[in-house]
């Protein structure tokens, strides 16, 4: 992420006119060509497709390589592998329940995406792709797309009970169902922006501290609130993965027993 805590100091804060410090904490967020200063076309290489390229191959590179001696006695990587696996498939089998198992690959490459993409982004020069609500929206819409489809075509018109709430009084259901269907098409809006403002939100906080740590006087506390700050990110970088996640499982559930 742009939001390195060493160089950071000095690209956060420049002088003005007036010598104020001015911050621009949200430059980070610039999707920049890779190469060349040119226009962004839909094939140009930008350092959000970068870091995405390289978000895909950490994943392969902990799935494949470090996997592939699979000993009784597992090495670190082959036990990271092993502990997100079970991790998630757990997590697939609780909340969707069995009938939910068959799709946990999906679910379980989405999570291993999500947590990559946020814990490279912590890294200094680095970009925090899900930051951006363009990625983020893919994803939720794809959890959408998918979930609305599988949910037709495993119980066709039985899965607009979802929307019925039958334990309410008569009078009351239209009401519910409209309700009921609004928040149904919000979901998409919700889990992308969750993901996308969570990770934003923080690399600001930490991109203005380092701007203070430009100036000796409060040097020392920005200097500290950047390292707490750093600390909470590293936890809501595995937090955003997990509730993304455990929401797809949720959705899921609703698209193969849309009665419960």
């Amino acid at each position: 992420m742009a939001e390195n805590t060493e160089a950071q100091g000095a690209a956060a804060a420049d002088h003005g006119e007036g010598g104020g410090l001015v911050f621009h904490p949200l430059d980070q967020f610039i999707v920049e060509p890779l190469f060349g200063d040119g226009p962004i076309r839909w094939y140009t290489i930008t350092n959000v497709t970068f870091w995405m390229a390289i978000t895909v191959l950490c994943i392969v590179a902990l799935l494949v390589w470090g996997t592939r001696g699979r000993a009784q006695v597992p090495s670190r990587s082959q036990s990271v592998a092993e502990l997100a696996y079970g991790f998630v498939y757990k997590m697939v089998e609780d909340v969707s329940g069995k009938d939910g198992v068959k799709y946990f690959p999906y679910i379980f490459t989405l999570f291993l995406f999500i947590v990559f993409a946020n814990f490279l982004g912590l890294i200094p020069t680095a970009f925090t792709t899900t930051s951006h609500i363009a990625v983020t929206a893919v994803l939720a819409l794809a959890v959408f797309l998918t979930v609305t489809v599988l949910g037709f075509v495993l119980n066709g018109s039985k899965f607009l009970g979802l929307f019925w709430v039958s334990s309410a009084p008569l009078a009351l259901r239209p009401i519910l169902a409209i309700i009921e269907l609004i928040s149904y098409f919000v979901r998409p809006v919700s889990h992308s922006v969750r993901l996308a403002g969570n990770l934003m939100a923080g690399h600001a906080v930490i991109k203005v501290f380092a701007g203070f740590a430009a100036v000796a006087t409060i040097a020392p506390i920005s200097v500290l609130a950047i390292t707490a700050i750093y600390g909470l990110e590293v936890l809501v970088a595995f937090i955003q993965a997990y509730v993304f996640t455990i929401l797809t499982c949720v959705y899921l559930k609703d698209a193969l027993h849309p009665s419960h």
